[in-house]
């Protein structure tokens, strides 16, 4: 059984009163997760919002036939599945438990309507959605750049003054 206190370490829903807790509780459920289990799949429908309780969940796109590249990991008090708050999406990537998990599970449908019911509620829930996407956008950023400047071609481009490519055949 789902309580506040569990609703309380998920650092998206720590600023909300235990009035708006209240308002997800009963549609909060806890599932249990094996090490390797695949809690969804790369383009799924995504009907399910996810927010990490206990263990470590890798997500993961599908780059070719045998490779698949981690975007990264995510860690208690942490959600993912983000895709399911824009109806009628998928899932953009895989998530793999790489240890045994407890991950609390709302519909995406009813979490939705309770965000749209209850604007304060929706409001905090977006800011702290902004917050973390901001700081996945900024850690992507950086990984490109990053890439970009090892890369042995652009990263002449990257380096060159005033941002001026080399001139041709230089």
């Amino acid at each position: 059984m789902v309580t506040f206190e569990d609703l309380r370490k998920i650092h998206l829903l720590s600023d909300l009163e235990d009035s708006a807790l209240g308002r997800l509780l009963p549609f909060v459920q806890v599932q249990i997760f094996s090490r390797q289990a695949v809690i969804f799949k790369e383009g799924q429908p995504a009907e399910e919002f996810y927010m990490l309780l206990k263990g470590k969940v890798l997500l993961e796109v599908t780059a070719s036939d045998n490779a698949d590249i981690s975007l990264g990991s995510v860690k208690p008090g942490y959600s993912f599945g983000w895709s399911a708050l824009l109806p009628g999406s998928s899932y953009t990537s895989h998530a793999l438990c790489i240890e045994p998990c407890e991950v609390l599970t709302i519909s995406a449908d009813k979490l939705l309507d309770i965000l749209d019911d209850h604007p304060a509620i929706g409001y905090q829930v977006m800011k702290g959605i902004v917050s973390v996407l901001e700081s996945r956008l900024r850690r992507r950023t950086e990984q490109l750049l990053k890439t970009l400047r090892s890369h042995p071609d652009i990263g002449t481009l990257i380096s060159a003054p005033d941002g001026d490519a080399p001139a041709e055949g230089a």
